[in-house]
């Protein structure tokens, strides 16, 4: 990861973490804001209450008596409501009858008038104060809405002197001047403090994610150099093992040699002192035919010959059969395909039997050594199904996939449990699997007891002769 793409993470952090901290600003701002606009209006409403109900209780305790006011008590209630303090805090009032009548109000128009029952004043007959601002839409307030856009409304419950109980509810108006003021103020301290602390927690953020952009630096700094070292290795266990097959690939067609070289200083030496001492065991067995002398009182001396000659001849054709299994045929200049018939047709004249060759599209050429491993994994392979299967249903399929040769030989002898044939040391798949994966080929055996066997080999045509370095 470059350095501008961990900056430009760093900065969407930032932005990202910014965005969401203005966003919570705004919302906590606007909440607390309004909190106190609320909590401010109650305020009022109620210390404003508990003044009206100290003053206006007194005038209102006719009521329980005939459900009106008495003409005292309405002038009483006109010189409490005009030229006092009281009255120049409270712009406008109301008395309420719980059926929704105007008792009393400031507005003389209204007293007698029966309106609908809203919830707040019903609130206020269930003993709550209710304050809020009002917009002065509703039916009672015709006189409010030409002197005001809106005042602070409050309904306070009002209680007889003597049993406590409700009798009526006082609705009373302020002005909103004083209480933007104090708001305004409230919340220009609360948006300052909500500002600074979102400050505070951005620059945490951005110091936090600071850290973790050094952290995350440094840590890819240091995967990068181990990633360099582990490339570095890679490479060079590549060219170890690339030097690996290639020393495979030479040992492979060495050991042909040598075996070349053993065949013929076998047939050029042994075989023909031995064929040279049967001519001479034959001159000399016709000539001592007729000698009577006997060994040991037993037997002739033309019969020890004749042993001798038995003897000879039975070496001789074992050290013939041998070096003819050493020898192997002149495959550099033949094909995969050409390989494959030859290992085949050379089975089958040994053994009389027929084997079913199926060569599909395979190179026209393959390095020496995979020729080599191809002609003695089928001459092994063929050889183990005679003696051990009897050579039942024989088949060859040879193919190529992925620059790979694909050799697959099968039977339907007896079969065996390739587990203990492993443990029993069977030299001849143990070679047949060294052979192909000491190319860097795969060997995989597949047989149970009764139903054949199936032997799979892939070779890599990428192989180095025996001449290249």
């Amino acid at each position: 990861m470059n350095p501008f793409a961990r900056f430009g993470l760093v900065r969407l952090l930032l932005a990202g973490g910014g965005v969401i901290l203005l966003a919570g600003m705004l919302i906590i701002g606007t909440w607390i804001s309004k909190e106190l606009e609320r909590g401010h209006i109650d305020h009022v409403g109620f210390l404003t209450s508990l003044y009206m109900e100290s003053f206006v209780s007194p005038h209102v305790q006719s009521l329980p008596g005939n459900g009106q006011l008495s003409e005292v008590d309405q002038i009483a209630l006109d010189g409490l409501l005009s030229g006092t303090p009281l009255g120049r805090q409270v712009v406008a009032f109301k008395l309420w009858a719980s059926d929704g009548t105007v008792l009393y109000s400031t507005n003389p128009a209204l007293i007698g008038r029966k309106f609908e029952v809203r919830p707040a004043l019903a609130s206020a007959f269930a003993n709550k104060i209710h304050s809020e601002i009002t917009d002065l839409s509703d039916p009672d307030n015709e006189f409010e809405r030409m002197h005001w856009s809106r005042l602070i409304e409050t309904y306070a419950p009002l209680r007889a002197r003597d049993t406590g109980t409700i009798i009526a509810v006082s609705e009373f108006y302020q002005t909103t001047d004083d209480l933007e003021q104090e708001v305004g103020a409230a919340r220009l301290r609360s948006w300052l403090m909500v500002s600074a602390a979102t400050l505070v927690i951005f620059l945490l953020l951005a110091a936090l994610v600071k850290r973790a952009s050094n952290t995350i630096a440094r840590q890819q700094s240091e995967l990068s150099e181990k990633v360099t070292q582990l490339t570095a290795l890679l490479a060079q266990n590549e060219q170890l093992h690339e030097r690996v097959r290639r020393a495979a690939a030479r040992t492979t067609a060495l050991n042909e040699r040598f075996l070349h070289r053993i065949a013929a200083d076998l047939h050029d030496g042994p075989v023909q002192d031995l064929a040279l001492a049967l001519m001479r065991i034959d001159t000399l067995s016709e000539f001592c035919a007729r000698c009577a002398s006997r060994l040991a009182g037993k037997r002739g001396v033309g019969d020890e010959f004749r042993v001798m000659h038995t003897a000879l001849q039975s070496a001789l054709g074992e050290v013939r059969a041998i070096s003819a299994g050493l020898r192997l045929p002149e495959i550099e200049r033949m094909s995969i395909a050409e390989t494959t018939r030859r290992a085949v047709r050379h089975y089958e004249r040994r053994t009389g039997l027929a084997v079913t060759l199926n060569v599909g599209e395979v190179p026209s050429d393959a390095p020496l050594p995979v020729k080599i491993t191809l002609y003695r994994l089928l001459q092994e392979s063929l050889a183990n199904g005679f003696r051990h299967g009897g050579g039942a249903e024989q088949r060859v399929a040879v193919t190529s996939e992925d620059s790979q040769v694909v050799v697959e030989v099968a039977d339907r002898g007896k079969g065996f449990d390739p587990r203990s044939a492993a443990s029993d040391g069977h030299l001849g798949l143990a070679g047949m699997r060294e052979r192909v994966e000491i190319l860097g080929g795969t060997f995989s055996i597949e047989s149970a007891l009764g139903q054949g066997a199936v032997i799979r080999a892939s070779l890599p045509l990428a192989v180095f002769g025996p001449n290249d370095e």
